[in-house]
Formats: C-alpha cells, structure tokens, sequence
C-alpha cells in the first residue's frame, strides 16, 4: 500500500491509502518522483524548459 492524496471541496489535500476518493476520482501518489544521478534525457528537459521560457533562472524576480 503507498499514501495517496486528493484535493477536498476546500482545496485540502486529504490523506487515504485507497486508489479512489469518494466522489469517484482517482487519487495521486504522494511520494516524490525517483532521481537518478545517471539520468539521460536532464539535458533535453532544460532544453525544452529554456526554449519555452519556464526555467526558473528565466522567471521574473519576486519583490520583497
């Protein structure tokens, strides 16, 4: 069994190990992606992130 989460009518994240919500949706992982330091396709994803401009070194600066 892993932990699941689905968003309540409030915006919530509620916590549950089954694979459905109660409305009927399905529920998504609350586990973190695996890394790997071998990965083969990190240079594409930057790439891609700088060419449509969604790299965070390319967001404007927040004000303080």
């Amino acid at each position: 069994m892993h932990l699941m989460y689905y968003h309540d009518d409030k915006g919530n994240r509620v916590y549950t190990l089954k694979k459905i919500n109660q409305q009927g949706g399905i529920t998504k992982s609350a586990h973190p992606a695996r890394f790997s330091p071998d990965d083969k396709f990190s240079r594409h994803r930057v790439t891609l992130k700088k060419r449509y401009k969604i790299l965070l070194t390319q967001s404007p600066a927040k004000p303080m």
